[in-house]
């Protein structure tokens, strides 16, 4: 644990009883608030050595402290929907115009009229290909997206809305290709990442691999049959993991522990972070931070743009399984049974239960990762912070 400011002691004692309940338990927890870092925290077996602002992990530290980097799944796609956002910010993409207006090659075989809209809403129904993406597609978006373009649609565009799991990361990428000439990663590299300090990669650097945790498994359970050819099986078919032909889930929760993966940064699971720079992401996109001389960095984005892409565009029951989802543009919203907001709230989790959001109603940015794969929504650990950090903001509001 490190110091907390006064106003979130509650929530760091949330957190740290954790690690009190279950002497296995390893994970990380940072809260900007109106641009400034009021918690930065790591809680397990061994992270009090480099728990907090400034400490480093060494190469030989096996310890999960505040320092250590690990995969954050699909919160890379709250990543990749930053830059999807300065690109409509700047006039470059409109998310109302065909996607094929950007892509020809997408303007075939059904999906003729698609708008960006619905594609970066879960709405194409472009889940995915034939017989899955092969491992080197998986890796290599611009082979993945060839693939997807001339695939038909699995249901007419805009009468539902399934989580494309793999596909929506395909989509982004490809769309800021055909815009910029360069790869989302780089674009995200260059107006994000670097310039705003965060600690989050679309894109491991050799040079900071000494820092990455491998993500732990939960306790082993039964594998369900999963139908590669029903809607869900189509989202997640790939012969380079997820669910293959078999009807066997392949091991999603190994993807980021193999360097090949976390070199290129796949923005639909790829990324790798610790929960500041998740936070300190979310707080660039919303309020800016607040930087060493004590002025405040304008946000990356204007509300404007917040308001565009946390508008709610789809809210009910997935298409695949059945759940009650709300999406954005890209983004995750709140449901009933996944509350972590207010309406303007935008963010991502991931498979493991990591989760990166900005709630501007509140003023925070929220960043969580655990070491060990979790149960996520409302009743798991990071629901559970997320509910008290927003009651520490408005108690303080009171105060």
């Amino acid at each position: 644990m490190t110091e907390t400011d006064p106003r979130f002691t509650s929530v760091a004692e949330l957190f740290e009883r954790f690690g009190q309940e279950d002497p296995d338990y390893a994970g990380q927890l940072a809260v900007y608030y109106e641009g400034e870092l009021v918690l930065d925290l790591a809680v397990g077996p061994d992270c009090a050595p480099q728990a907090g602002v400034g400490a480093d992990a060494g190469p030989d530290d096996p310890a999960f402290g505040a320092e250590a980097l690990t995969g954050v799944f699909s919160c890379s796609k709250g990543a990749g929907a930053i830059v999807i956002a300065l690109l409509v910010q700047d006039g470059l993409l409109d998310l109302d115009a065909t996607v094929a207006a950007y892509w020809p090659d997408y303007g075939q075989a059904g999906k003729e009229t698609t708008t960006v809209r619905q594609a970066l809403s879960h709405q194409a129904g472009s889940l995915g290909v034939a017989g899955g993406f092969t491992a080197e597609e998986y890796n290599n978006s611009a082979l993945a997206a060839a693939r997807l373009a001339a695939e038909p649609p699995n249901w007419r565009p805009g009468i539902a809305f399934s989580y494309h799991g793999l596909s929506i990361g395909i989509l982004m990428e490809e769309l800021v290709r055909r815009i910029t000439g360069r790869t989302l990663q780089e674009v995200y590299e260059e107006r994000v990442r670097a310039p705003h300090g965060v600690d989050f990669y679309l894109g491991l650097p050799e040079s900071e691999e000494p820092r990455y945790r491998d993500v732990l498994k939960p306790a082993a359970a039964p594998l369900p049959f999963i139908d590669p050819y029903g809607y869900l099986g189509t989202a997640f078919n790939s012969t380079g993991g997820f669910t293959r032909e078999d009807g066997q889930p392949g091991d999603l929760l190994d993807l980021p522990n193999s360097r090949e993966i976390r070199a290129v940064g796949m923005t639909s699971a790829g990324g790798v972070a610790n929960a500041r720079g998740l936070a300190r992401l979310y707080a660039a996109a919303s309020t800016g931070v607040v930087l060493e001389d004590g002025t405040r960095s304008a946000p990356l984005l204007t509300e404007h743009t917040q308001t565009i892409m946390a508008e709610d565009q789809v809210f009910g029951l997935d298409r695949a399984d059945g759940g009650l989802k709300a999406f954005g543009v890209v983004f995750m919203k709140p449901t009933p049974e996944k509350d972590f907001g207010s309406w303007r709230v935008f963010g991502h989790e991931g498979a493991n239960g990591a989760f990166g959001y900005a709630d501007p109603a509140y003023g925070i940015a929220f960043g969580y990762v655990p070491a060990r794969a979790e149960e996520m929504g409302t009743l798991g650990r990071n629901g559970r912070l997320s509910l008290s950090v927003r009651q520490a903001v408005l108690k303080a509001l009171v105060a």
